[in-house]
């Protein structure tokens, strides 16, 4: 069978991916459109490792999606899904995939922007907190990272990270006291 680079499932209400087409294409298959249906479960995607670029777009994943870990994944897009919890997502593709750089998580409550009455400031702490945690990310949403903000985002999450090492530490302590 010849191979494909792209290929498309958007707008088919699959409840699941369909495993069997797309596996045809696995040593070939470089983008893959699977927008605007009802998935939660991307557990198949591991088997593509040409894969670089995933489109979630309008489907039921949460911040709590479990992703096959894929380090060649470049570019994600999921727009408008069920993400609540900014930090258990972004560590899930942060851990998943580690070569991410552009991401797009436009309309989703753990995205707040104006057009889902986020304020600037909460747009701005947004932008911070994945730029942070994602240092390959190039654009993020519909705009790009710049060397400022990621000096800025470094900087405010640096502090973040010392206080949650010393809380460790303290925790840690305080287990040793009591088990001796």
């Amino acid at each position: 069978m010849l191979g494909c680079r792209r290929l498309s499932f958007a707008y088919q209400n699959l409840v699941e991916i369909p495993c069997s087409t797309i596996l045809q294409y696995q040593d070939t298959l470089e983008v893959l459109d699977l927008s605007y249906n009802l998935l939660e479960d991307p557990a198949v995607l591991g088997e593509l490792e040409k894969l670089t670029t995933l489109i979630l777009d309008c489907n039921n994943y949460t911040s709590h999606v479990k992703f096959p870990y894929m380090p060649s994944i470049t570019t994600v897009w999921i727009n408008k899904n069920r993400i609540k919890n900014l930090p258990i997502f972004v560590e899930e593709l942060r851990r998943k995939f580690p070569n991410i750089r552009f991401l797009s998580m436009m309309n989703n409550e753990a995205a707040p922007s104006y057009f889902n009455g986020g304020s600037l400031t909460q747009y701005l702490d947004y932008r911070q907190y994945v730029i942070s945690q994602l240092p390959r990310l190039e654009v993020l949403d519909d705009k790009e990272v710049l060397k400022e903000e990621r000096d800025a985002a470094k900087r405010t999450y640096k502090i973040q990270e010392r206080r949650d090492t010393y809380r460790k530490k303290r925790e840690l302590n305080k287990g040793n006291m009591t088990s001796s």
